[in-house]
């Protein structure tokens, strides 16, 4: 049997899934085992062994407008919207031969990275009105200002890490 990559990927995509539709609706994120297997049938070498962790993002509550004193629109107008998600475990290992330069030398390498919580905020518009407030030195009509416009920026807080381990054989 030939594996193609459009195969590849119809079964990835089934593998993630099926892994969504076993795990909770509370998950931060989705395990998946990516199945390499062709890679070895196929080519005739050792595949390496991939697993990791498909994240969900969570949308927060964005945060409430504010009323300033002398401003007729709230600010930001356009509310921040905070997104919360966790990069789960991954972990590839992979066999690496004659390590030494002798075949009993044969190790395996691996890099994995452990879980961190990833916290996005997404930008924020300001917008100022073109009117003031009213006056009362003009019968109680607003005066024109120079409206004001802005965007807050995004914001990606995070600690993201990987470690890097080669193994040998005692």
């Amino acid at each position: 049997m030939k594996m193609t990559a459009r195969g590849s990927i119809a079964a990835l995509m089934t593998c993630m899934a099926a892994a969504g539709a076993a795990t909770p609706a509370v998950a931060d994120a989705v395990p998946v085992g990516v199945p390499l297997d062709a890679v070895e049938t196929s080519l005739g070498v050792a595949a390496p062994r991939l697993a990791t962790a498909v994240p969900l993002p969570v949308v927060g509550a964005p945060e409430a407008p504010r009323f300033h004193t002398g401003d007729m629109l709230p600010t930001p107008l356009l509310p921040v919207i905070p997104v919360k998600t966790e990069l789960g475990d991954t972990l590839l290992t992979s066999p690496v031969p004659n390590l030494l330069g002798r075949p009993e030398t044969d190790g395996e390498g691996s890099v994995s990275s452990p879980a961190t919580t990833l916290i996005a905020d997404g930008p924020g518009a300001i917008v100022g009105s073109p009117l003031t407030m009213p006056d009362a030195s003009n019968f109680g009509l607003p005066n024109l200002t120079t409206p004001k416009l802005g965007l807050t920026a995004p914001a990606l807080v995070g600690a993201p890490s990987a470690l890097l381990g080669l193994g040998t054989p005692r």
